[in-house]
């Protein structure tokens, strides 16, 4: 599925938030016992959708921002499509954090869906399936 090529607001993001780049020291606590894959320092563009509307019915956009926002804000994964069609799945990067819902991206995202928003954090990829652990976005 193509993106939309013009999301609301358009492809350019403004305004920022948080950090970017490598574990933070939450992810590795939480995994005493086994070590965070190895992850890059990265910044994805994208437009704001949520996973299981998009990959199960192919919504998103403009037209499909009421029922995504509410999708995203009761817990279904968030994602990022990017110009070029690349898929990746969003998660804010803390570990404690996100685990206990005290992190700001979710609701950055259910209230910005269908608009483009740059992302740093940390990019994982397993089996082809592409993630970023966000630190900081923009909008």
């Amino acid at each position: 599925l193509q993106p939309q090529m013009d999301p609301t607001g358009g492809w350019t993001a403004s305004g920022t938030m948080g950090k970017g780049g490598g574990w933070t020291a939450t992810t590795v606590a939480a995994g005493v016992a086994q070590k965070p894959l190895t992850g890059k320092d990265a910044t994805v563009t994208g437009e704001v959708i949520d996973l299981s509307c998009y990959l199960q019915l192919g919504k998103h956009g403009a037209a499909h921002a009421a029922c995504g926002s509410k999708c995203i804000a009761a817990g279904e994964a968030i994602g990022l499509v990017t110009k070029t069609g690349e898929v990746y799945l969003a998660m804010a990067e803390e570990h404690d954090l996100r685990r206990d819902g005290k992190t700001t991206f979710r609701k950055a995202a259910a209230d910005n869906f269908a608009k483009v928003m740059t992302v740093t954090g940390t990019e994982t990829s397993v089996n082809g399936i592409k993630a970023i652990y966000v630190q900081g976005y923009t909008m």
